[in-house]
């Protein structure tokens, strides 16, 4: 299906969501084969082996955390949050594009998103698993965790309700738990396609469990539909939910800096800025490697770089309200601090920020750059990293230098920082290449009702 057809050649706004030419069966086959084809391809082995390096660093890291310490890290008095909040944030926003996928543009009725929301959905569950690991190891106790839980016990302890550390506990929890429900339901219809085609007894009985014995009768659709479209409901809420509670963390302290109340919507937008960024990350490299041009097509791209521009907007219009705000509050402090992110010694850091967040985003403008796969590729990593440095200045430069001068010091990350945070990613990376080869990175159903739409057409 990859012969160039009229279709090929329309503007992208214009260009179908389903090349033109696939019926049921070729949807279906194409996207079973991925997961039931006995030959990998290379580059899959690659990258998992890639992954589960990085998986032993953070093993190697963390082994080595649990038994001297977190004074292998960089926190000190005065920057006594470092990379461990840092990265945290980082990644709890990137797993803010699948929900936004799935549930939103669901509700709004997007068919775009279909080709895109199963493996966002996915990297939105594995983007949580990582983020969950730091505020545990920040800790410095984490077999201790449990005390952050309302659990019935016999002295009558609970937990500290005033404390971000317990907002955090139960934003992502819920979080993470409708989002894993909301996958799953999602995967059912696809599972019993898997059962029906398993040629191997374990593949039918493991399919077939999961599939919870999925029939397509009127009444399962019935009820599926419901329960999805309820769950989507239930979903949308939390996109906002969770990442104006982690801003909540910063903007309830009185640190110059972090007290603002920009930070909710502003953390909002740039968590769905550093989520899509992500997606087209891995949406680009897995287009080309399991040949998926038909089904991620180039208006598929082509919407994420106009949603990448908007949200680079929003976030530079957040940047522009926090220097403003600075220089209003009439507050030395505040003044002190926009004006040390910029003129201070992590400048370098701040403006690289501005460059892969405001600057880079801008050339989205032009459709050449959106059509431009690898441009769109570039920049997309660009934002990634501009996101992860966004969180590293706040953090860092609002405490490095806050009212005393005489407490004034500096921060950098260990090793044992950057190990841990390469792991967080090689985590990531080995469940995003598991997930590949057992599950349909697209939905099977979904698309097939695609093929009924093109075909009305």
């Amino acid at each position: 299906m990859s012969d160039a057809r009229p279709a090929d050649n329309l503007p992208d706004s214009r260009a179908p969501v389903l090349k033109p030419g696939h019926t049921y069966g070729t949807v279906t086959d194409k996207i079973a084969s991925i997961v039931q084809a006995r030959k990998t391809p290379g580059s899959w082995y690659f990258g998992l082996a890639v992954g589960f390096a990085l998986l032993m660093l953070l093993f190697y890291a963390v082994a080595y955390l649990l038994t001297v310490g977190v004074g292998i890290w960089g926190i000190n008095i005065p920057v006594a949050w470092g990379f461990a909040i840092v990265n945290f944030v980082w990644w709890i926003g990137i797993g803010h594009a699948g929900t936004l996928i799935s549930a939103i543009l669901l509700l709004l009725r997007q068919q775009w998103r279909t080709s895109i929301n199963r493996f966002a959905e996915a990297m939105t569950l594995f983007a949580v698993a990582c983020a969950g690991l730091f505020p545990l190891l920040h800790m410095g106790r984490p077999w201790f965790f449990y005390w952050l839980m309302p659990y019935p016990n016999t002295m009558g302890l609970w937990p500290q309700f005033r404390s971000a550390l317990v907002w955090d506990v139960f934003a992502v929890m819920t979080y993470a738990t409708v989002s894993l429900v909301f996958w799953y339901v999602g995967l059912i219809p696809d599972l019993a396609t898997l059962r029906d085609r398993s040629r191997h007894p374990v593949g039918r009985i493991v399919y077939g469990i999961l599939a919870m014995g999925w029939r397509g009768s009127a009444t399962h659709w019935h009820n599926y539909e419901t329960a999805y479209l309820l769950l989507a409901g239930l979903a949308t809420p939390l996109v906002v939910s969770v990442h104006s509670i982690v801003s909540l963390d910063f903007a309830s302290a009185i640190v110059p800096g972090w007290h603002t109340t920009v930070f909710p919507p502003y953390f909002v937008a740039g968590a769905i800025f550093s989520g899509f960024a992500m997606v087209a990350t891995l949406a680009i490299p897995l287009r080309k490697i399991y040949a998926l041009e038909d089904f991620i097509t180039a208006r598929h791209l082509d919407n994420i770089a106009k949603i990448l521009l908007a949200t680079s907007l929003m976030v530079g219009y957040g940047y522009l309200m926090e220097a403003f705000m600075g220089w209003y509050s009439d507050n030395e402090f505040e003044r002190y601090v926009v004006v040390n992110r910029a003129l201070g010694p992590y400048r370098m850091l701040y403006w690289l920020l501005l460059a892969c967040n405001v600057a880079a985003p801008q050339l989205f403008w032009f459709r050449g750059v959106r059509n431009n796969t690898l441009l769109l590729f570039v920049i997309s990593l660009a934002i990634n990293v501009g996101m992860w440095l966004e969180r590293y200045v706040i953090v860092v430069t609002s405490l490095h230098r806050d009212f005393l001068p005489s407490s004034w010091g500096m921060y950098a990350g260990t090793r044992w920082d950057w190990a841990t945070l390469l792991g967080s990613m090689g985590l990531f990376l080995s469940l995003l290449f598991v997930f590949l080869r057992v599950l349909p990175m697209i939905s099977i159903y979904e698309m097939r009702s695609l093929v009924a739409e093109e075909e009305r057409k």
